[in-house]
């Protein structure tokens, strides 16, 4: 699907800005000098069954900082991530 351009420039869920929005994907994200990640949170729309949704998190690694910032973020990472889907789902 094609993204939505109907985007805000600050839009944002939660406290992650948004990248990307279509009707089966949306990206959240942010780029700084020590790393930059990306949250995609797929919805796969099967007809006569529940919705799969699945979250994928991809983080580049720019400096030593952004290497002890992960380490330090990483125990909190399966916290972060439900609480992002219940706020898309809310938003949908």
């Amino acid at each position: 699907a094609a993204p939505d351009e109907t985007l805000a420039p600050d839009a944002s869920i939660g406290m992650f800005p948004l990248i990307e929005k279509t009707a089966q994907r949306v990206v959240l994200g942010l780029d700084d000098r020590h790393l930059d990640f990306r949250i995609v949170i797929t919805v796969d729309p099967a007809e006569g069954a529940p919705q799969q949704v699945g979250a994928t998190t991809m983080v580049r690694i720019n400096n030593g900082f952004g290497r002890a910032y992960l380490a330090a973020v990483m125990p909190f990472h399966k916290l972060i991530v439900p609480v992002t889907l219940r706020q898309i789902l809310k938003s949908a």
